[in-house]
């Protein structure tokens, strides 16, 4: 049995997902035994300010360390961590990497938005592959938003977007780039499509839980549309209390609920499908069948 860790650096949150990967017959099954979410919010000071602070580098050092510790407690073999928007973005990003490095003796790699939405979309391999669909992914982050298309099980085209909830939430966004969105699906799509939409992210399996959809079960446009409506009604504390929110989801779950509105009524659809996968899940498939990780304590 084999235990593989990855690690997600995003805009909003930095993530660990610890599985051990089990050999059964002919199958590879992955059992999920270990989730971490931290909101460090990297983001808050790459889009607005250019750089990663240094209190904001401090607090991702020591997250980066405890997730070696607990690695260490998993016996975990190989390991990736990736970084996203924020931290590609950021001018000082290459002194992040060092001091990190010089932490945690962890190495982390950025990696571009094209490379995370294709990722994302492997993610979901569990998924029967329809032949009749098309399936449209979705993964809305703290600073980007991926697209990935797929036909017949293989992708055709997949983007990457500079809107992401934290962009959102702190007014960094022009409008437009809603229309760009539109545009672009409705170039890589048409009529003769029957659109198959998944979305993915921790905002999204937050919504699912909200409007009472059943695990395994679609969301509708109509639920996500009176979700919006709703908390649109109450300010930040009161969406916390009423909703128990947690204080990192209260804000930007409103701007995700916009994007995946926009993305519904861009392709017309009237449900989203929720499969409970992100980045990291996609990244253990790489880590697994491209040997594409790194030994722990190498």
């Amino acid at each position: 049995m084999k235990r593989i860790a990855a690690i997600d650096i995003g805009s909003n949150a930095v993530r660990m997902l610890i599985c051990y990967v089990i050999p059964s017959g002919e199958k590879i099954i992955f059992q999920k035994n270990s989730y971490l979410r931290l909101p460090i919010r990297l983001g808050e000071d790459s889009f607005k300010d250019g750089l990663i602070s240094n209190s904001k580098i401090h607090k991702l050092s020591n997250a980066i360390l405890s997730f070696k510790y607990i690695m260490n407690v998993h016996d975990v073999e190989d390991y990736q961590i990736y970084a996203t928007s924020a931290l590609r973005e950021s001018k000082n990003h290459k002194d992040v990497i060092f001091e990190i490095k010089k932490t945690t003796g962890l190495k982390i790699n950025i990696i571009s938005g094209l490379k995370e939405a294709k990722i994302i979309s492997k993610g979901n391999s569990l998924e029967k592959i329809e032949f009749n669909r098309t399936f449209l992914y979705v993964d809305v982050g703290g600073g980007s938003t991926e697209f990935s298309i797929l036909r017949k099980g293989i992708e055709k085209k997949s983007k990457s977007f500079k809107i992401g909830t934290v962009r959102l939430l702190n007014n960094l966004v022009d409008e437009t780039m809603f229309i760009d969105i539109k545009s672009w699906l409705n170039s890589c799509l048409d009529d003769k499509d029957k659109i198959k939409l998944f979305a993915t992210g921790g905002n999204i399996n937050k919504i699912q839980s909200m409007t009472g959809s059943k695990i395994g079960k679609p969301v509708s446009y109509l639920s996500l549309k009176d979700l919006y409506n709703t908390l649109t009604k109450y300010n930040y504390q009161e969406r916390m209390v009423r909703f128990d929110l947690n204080p990192d989801r209260a804000d930007v779950i409103i701007p995700a609920l916009k994007i995946f509105i926009t993305t519904m009524e861009s392709v017309s659809s009237n449900k989203i499908f929720v499969p409970k996968v992100g980045l990291v899940d996609g990244m253990i498939n790489e880590i697994f069948y491209e040997k594409n990780g790194n030994k722990l304590n190498s």
